[in-house]
């Protein structure tokens, strides 16, 4: 299903207000102290960044035409094991198109003609003071070998990659059946690598919106500087 042409682009772009009720984040309260399991990166990350790297992977530029697939909103929050959001870290997605190709020459390369010229396949979003962050992109699909749709995720800040993992649709049948998604998690850690994909009330496109947090152990970083806080305590 494509997507509505009438979208603004631009709007999309420059939201992040995640106030709508369908925006609703799952199970935060529940979980914010649950790390977040990292996977393997596998390997198509693109070895040739798009020149359009935002967070609507539907519209390249400014094309009119918008890629192949089932318009889904990815949105979430970024924190840290206490449940503080983290400002300005960069969460980076990467996916199959709704074809079955990656944005890899080693993948794309061989399936030209099958590629979705118009499905950006890579996007980034730096997150807000809330820990924010917001997708719009195609609902994933199987990828041979891989029968759980899944999307790739690397967390960054500065030049330093804090996490990287993937995001799988909760309750989709080839989740049991995917090495990637089963090896070495037990049924709490699985849960949480993945995401309902629900249909958006009222959407004349058909889009869905996932709520995915993504919740971080303390890097070395913050260590040091609760150490360093501690001891000015300590010695006030």
């Amino acid at each position: 299903m494509s997507l509505d042409r009438s979208t603004d682009r631009r709007a999309f772009l420059g939201a992040v207000s995640l106030g709508a009720a369908f925006f609703t984040t799952r199970g935060l309260f529940a979980e914010e102290l649950a790390r977040t399991p990292a996977r393997t990166e596998g390997p198509f990350y693109p070895d040739h960044l798009p020149l359009d790297t935002d967070n609507d992977l539907i519209v390249l530029g400014d094309s009119l035409t918008p890629a192949v697939g089932e318009v889904a909103h990815l949105h979430g929050r970024i924190l840290d094991v206490t449940g503080s959001p983290i400002k300005d870290a960069v969460i980076e997605i990467w996916q199959c198109d709704a074809n079955a190709v990656y944005l890899h020459s080693a993948d794309s390369g061989k399936k030209k003609a099958q590629q979705d010229k118009n499905f950006q396949g890579f996007g980034r979003f730096t997150t807000n003071s809330e820990g924010e962050y917001r997708f719009r992109t195609i609902k994933p699909v199987p990828y041979p070998g891989r029968p759980a749709p899944h999307i790739h995720f690397k967390v960054k800040r500065g030049d330093r990659t804090l996490l990287t993992s993937q995001l799988m649709i909760a309750g989709h049948p080839g989740n049991k059946a995917d090495g990637v998604f089963m090896h070495g998690l037990d049924d709490a850690g699985r849960e949480r690598l993945t995401a309902d994909f629900k249909p958006i009330p009222d959407s004349k496109a058909g889009e869905f919106t996932a709520a995915f947090d993504v919740i971080l152990g303390r890097t070395p970083d913050d260590n040091a500087l609760r150490a360093i806080r501690e001891a000015h305590r300590r010695n006030a």
